[in-house]
């Protein structure tokens, strides 16, 4: 299955992790709508929507920037109405957007708690949701979150409570709609890498340049989020899926081409958060 002419509505996306899922989406010839915040260069982090849509129409796509906020419900509404006007309808939702914050719970500021809850759940849930409509009348529909499996080892429940609420809201948004919308068809999966992955994120939130020598590249991200999006969705649901998993069931076994450095073995790699 291909995702030519495909259209996907992705939050976030400027950079990272979401762009390289769009890259690859456009190197098929699909559209790519994302809602996102930076719209005009921010002074530590790299790229805006702009850039991030000639790259996808460099790769092969069509693209759609959208600057909005998934805090925000009118900006939700406009930017399903601007993808539907853009290209006929919505086939893949990707929830990407995600805020993180590993302070403990009583380190934490009310403000960033709730700005994880609004952007990571609530932002999912409305985004998805959204949708909906549309993925009912799509071929073979998909959602598609980045977040973590349920993983309630006290180890991880009890390590930063306040984002390990947020990223399991995700995953548990994410399974209530497969369950939901089983019936019409529509996907809804989980994904999350099985080591770090060398984004802005980890290098400001994680551990800096150490940490993303150690990583893997988005590119991991980006082939085993293609490999979902093309899976019959009635069959293909309610999974919380790591992404090298999802790539070995396809026959990689060598995963050597998605070291951030050259070279560093497997065994180097730093393991991502909530996975034992």
């Amino acid at each position: 299955m291909s995702l030519a002419g495909k259209t996907i509505l992705m939050s976030g996306g400027s950079r990272g992790i979401g762009l390289a899922i769009a890259l690859r989406a456009a190197a098929d010839g699909a559209n790519v709508a994302i809602i996102a915040k930076t719209d005009s260069p921010h002074p530590k982090l790299e790229g805006t929507i702009h850039t991030a849509a000639e790259e996808i129409r460099a790769a092969g796509g069509q693209a759609l920037p959208i600057q909005g906020d998934v805090r925000g419900d009118d900006d939700i509404r406009r930017a399903v109405e601007e993808t539907v006007a853009a290209f006929g309808g919505i086939d893949i939702v990707i929830n990407n957007a995600s805020v993180i914050d590993l302070s403990g719970s009583t380190a934490l500021a009310e403000k960033k708690y709730d700005l994880m809850q609004d952007v990571n759940v609530r932002g999912t849930f409305m985004l998805s949701r959204a949708a909906i409509p549309y993925l009912k009348q799509a071929e073979n529909p998909h959602i598609i979150s980045l977040s973590p499996p349920l993983n309630l080892a006290p180890k991880w429940l009890g390590a930063h409570t306040g984002y390990t609420l947020a990223k399991y809201g995700m995953t548990m948004v994410t399974l209530g709609l497969a369950a939901e919308f089983a019936e019409d068809g529509i996907a809804a999966n989980a994904l999350w890498p099985e080591t770090t992955v060398a984004t802005a994120a980890v290098q400001f939130s994680l551990g800096g340049d150490d940490m993303m020598r150690v990583s893997r590249t988005p590119e991991v991200c980006a082939d085993s989020a293609y490999v979902v999006m093309t899976k019959p969705a009635r069959e293909y649901t309610g999974q919380t899926l790591v992404m090298e998993d999802v790539l070995r069931a396809e026959g990689v076994t060598d995963f050597a081409k998605y070291a951030a450095v050259p070279g560093t073995p497997d065994d180097q790699l730093y393991p991502d958060i909530f996975l034992d």
